[in-house]
């Protein structure tokens, strides 16, 4: 990648003669006139204004491509494709072809307040009847000059003859102000067709995925655009279809689908596991989109199977889940799943252990894309009788141990994006998870109401020597919507908890009952001896693990 200088007047020759053009997955212009003026001024005051990106096109584009606002129909070959730097690039061309139909810019002379030179924008409105467009005096040469004022586009080097006639109008036939006027504006044309934009260079050879990642990675507008963005514009271009539609499609027939994970992220995921690639950006770009499209319906098939399986583990949102990596590879493999009843429920077994082994070991801590595509490729191959279930590498213990008690008992607070402590959290809720208050199971329209709350009080903690690090465990949280936060003060955990039930009318054995619900015994709880209760629920919460993930 070569970083090279272009002066403006070279840049508007190739917009000009169509050998510059731009990416169908650009956005359309988003600069408003506010920062346009501000570009335009850092031009005419000879300051940075950043760099951009081009990519050689050889002899076959690598992507679709469009032209500038108003570039004249007959050009030349396409040599250049513009990456990155096409608000700043258009804003110039436009401006000094003075081609908006509701804006001109001009450079303000008038330095009484401003002691450098100045870009301004004056509004422009078409008369009804007449045609006309005003304000009147931006296009009156004279009038224009009288207010000091120049439009950018007799500043433009690509025109040779306007100003020549606009200095002479301007100056009302006096030769003396003409030759003045124009000494002044060959200065300004000068300086502006002079004034250089640098830009990287990507060669012909570069291949589409890189070039891709280059301008992500520089991409310099307001707005960051994702592959998401880029897709968009390769999809409507490939399929005459919408990607956003389609999005909204799947949202519309699987709402809960939000819950978990956003959907322009999901689908793309999905769609290049069924393609056999990687979930990434790498995947993305190498992602047949017309059989993406036409696979749409098992998407959204994929994304049912996929929100019943995780309800049926209660399991309801983004907030609580461990690792949302492995939601594409389910999602996917269900959307090919057999119609079989026997099979499918073979499957959702072997998709069960395969869920929470993602979030009890560290098989998805790293390497996340390569490892996803190597597990989904082993489960078909086990769904389709090719392998054994043990060949599936997350299933390798010796490699990917499940964690001992003592991992368990350390695992921090579960409201922090920790995989353990949410892992955790989840085995708590698998019971049903009964509030204190209401004895309702936990559910998607309740847990969002629920509260991280301290078995063993913060406070009566704290007051015994502990520090926040061994008060925030996993195995002390409990989500329930009793307010008891408020009020326990540093109780220990069963006074106040038989404090509530009485004040409930609960009777001691319906505590009990509760609290199992989140896998949580009454005994140690009732002991005060807050590390004899972490080893126990440890305990309870291995059991639990070891018998979903085998």
């Amino acid at each position: 990648m070569k970083a090279q200088d272009r002066a403006i007047k070279n840049w508007m020759i190739q917009i000009k003669t169509k050998k510059l053009g731009l990416p169908r997955f650009q956005r359309f212009e988003a600069w408003g006139p506010t920062i346009i003026t501000s570009f335009l001024t850092s031009i005419i005051r000879g300051l940075p204004v950043g760099v951009s990106l081009i990519l050689e096109a050889g002899s076959k584009p690598q992507f679709q491509y469009r032209y500038f606002y108003g570039v004249p129909e007959e050009g030349e070959k396409l040599k250049e494709l513009l990456l990155d730097g096409q608000q700043r690039l258009t804003a110039l061309w436009r401006s000094l072809n003075d081609n908006y139909e509701d804006k001109t810019y001009l450079l303000d002379l008038d330095t009484t307040e401003d002691e450098d030179l100045s870009a301004i924008v004056i509004s422009r409105w078409r008369h009804k009847e007449n045609g006309k467009k005003y304000p009147l005096w931006v296009d009156d040469p004279k009038e224009c000059w009288e207010r000091k004022k120049i439009p950018f586009r007799i500043l433009n080097p690509d025109n040779e003859t306007e100003y020549f006639e606009w200095a002479e109008k301007a100056s009302g036939g006096d030769l003396k102000k003409k030759d003045e006027l124009l000494k002044l504006i060959i200065k300004l044309r000068e300086k502006i067709s002079t004034f250089n934009i640098p830009y990287l260079y990507l060669p012909a050879e570069t291949s589409p995925d890189v070039a891709i990642d280059v301008f992500i990675k520089l991409n310099t507008s307001y707005v960051r655009l994702t592959a998401f963005d880029i897709i968009v514009a390769q999809v409507e271009e490939a399929t005459d279809q919408s990607l956003h539609q389609k999005v909204r499609e799947l949202e519309t027939e699987v709402p809960e689908i939000t819950d978990y994970i956003d959907t322009s992220s999901y689908v793309l995921s999905v769609a290049a596991l069924l393609q056999d690639k990687l979930p990434n950006q790498r995947g993305f770009f190498r992602l047949d989109l017309k059989r993406m499209i036409s696979e749409w319906e098992k998407i959204i098939a994929g994304a049912k199977e996929l929100v019943s399986f995780l309800e049926e583990q209660r399991i309801y949102d983004y907030e609580r889940l461990p690792t949302e990596t492995i939601l594409a590879p389910i999602s996917a493999i269900f959307a090919e799943a057999p119609d079989d009843p026997d099979q499918k429920g073979n499957l959702t077994i072997l998709l069960k252990k395969y869920l929470w082994r993602s979030f009890f070991t560290e098989r998805y801590d790293r390497s996340i894309p390569t490892r996803i595509l190597q597990d989904f490729r082993a489960i078909k191959k086990v769904i389709s009788g090719l392998s054994e279930e043990h060949e599936i590498p997350i299933f390798d213990e010796k490699q990917y141990p499940l964690p001992n008690e003592e991992l368990l008992e350390e695992a921090g607070w579960p409201k922090k994006k920790d995989r353990l402590a949410r892992a955790i959290l989840l085995l708590s809720l698998k019971k049903g998870a009964k509030d204190f208050a209401d004895n309702s199971e936990i559910n998607r329209r309740n847990i969002k109401v629920r509260e991280y709350h301290h078995l063993y009080p913060d406070a009566f903690l704290k007051k015994k020597g502990l520090n926040e690090k061994e008060t925030y465990r996993a195995l002390n949280c409990a989500l329930i919507t009793w307010k008891t936060n408020r009020v326990i003060s540093d109780k220990e955990p069963v006074e106040y908890l038989l404090e509530r039930a009485n004040a409930s009318n609960l009777g001691e054995e319906e505590i009990k009952s509760r609290l199992s619900t989140h896998l949580v015994d009454y005994d140690t709880l009732n002991s005060g001896d807050y590390f004899k209760f972490l080893e126990k629920r440890a305990e309870n919460i291995k059991e639990v693990m070891e018998n979903l993930c085998r």
